[in-house]
């Protein structure tokens, strides 16, 4: 691996993808920052971190031979590699909400941002964004967030929490290169969030309805068992859980 460490920039993210324009990014390129300024997040949304006490990352991850169509494949070994980064630490109750929310208990601890860059029918690298909650003790406005301090009672030191989280993501990312991936998606299923719980949905039109997680499709899309029993397949930006 090679690491870039920066004092601030707006997003690794996006440091990473203009880096790539003008420079052939060896694989396992990570870029680290102290300070992220204009973090994202799924559909938009912002990641507020704190300085010195969250970790805001990016790493570069090639593929020689991985088609779109398998793209939900890249969620599921982040997601996983994360847990089970945490999980070494002793961080409790570790589950994943879809599609890459870091939980511990209730309280998201991570959110993952996974940006692809594609030729044809196949995926040739990816950017993979880690905005994790370390060692922060409060939250503005977030009553759904958490950090491993607040869920261990320990503190960690950052550097030390690099190393295993991106090493964990690479190892996950590894499988798929090399067709190891057959329990992947089914281990990604078992971690799921309030999977097989009665839980509460908002939809499209705004409306809310009830529904059950049993896993997801070929696509990576939640199939949820609905009302009448009918099992379903939502994409992200058809629904909001509600909890």
């Amino acid at each position: 691996m090679k690491i870039i460490k920066l004092s601030a920039t707006d997003s690794t993210n996006t440091y990473l993808k203009e880096m790539s324009k003008t420079i052939d990014l060896a694989d396992h390129t990570i870029v680290v920052t102290e300070k992220q300024t204009k973090g994202r997040g799924q559909l938009g949304s912002t990641w507020q971190s704190k300085d010195g006490q969250s970790l805001t990352f990016s790493i570069f991850k090639r593929f020689s031979n991985l088609k779109i169509e398998h793209q939900s494949l890249i969620t599921f070994a982040v997601s996983i590699g994360v847990k089970n980064a945490l999980e070494v630490l002793n961080i409790p109750v570790m589950t994943i909400k879809w599609p890459n929310d870091i939980m511990s208990y209730s309280k998201k601890l991570c959110g993952i941002l996974i940006e692809n860059q594609i030729e044809g029918t196949n995926i040739t690298s990816s950017i993979i964004g880690v905005g994790l909650n370390v060692n922060n003790s409060e939250f503005d406005k977030l009553p759904q967030a958490s950090s491993m301090k607040l869920a261990s009672g320990k503190a960690f030191i950052l550097e030390e929490i690099l190393q295993l989280v991106s090493e964990a993501i690479l190892k996950q990312l590894e499988t798929i290169e090399y067709s190891k991936n057959n329990n992947l998606e089914a281990t990604y299923v078992a971690s799921l969030f309030r999977k097989d719980k009665v839980t509460a949905f908002n939809d499209q039109r705004n409306q809310n309805f009830n529904g059950i997680i049993r896993g997801v499709d070929s696509t990576g899309h939640l199939l949820l068992e609905t009302e009448n029993e009918e099992i379903k397949s939502f994409e992200l930006k058809q629904l909001k859980m509600l909890f």
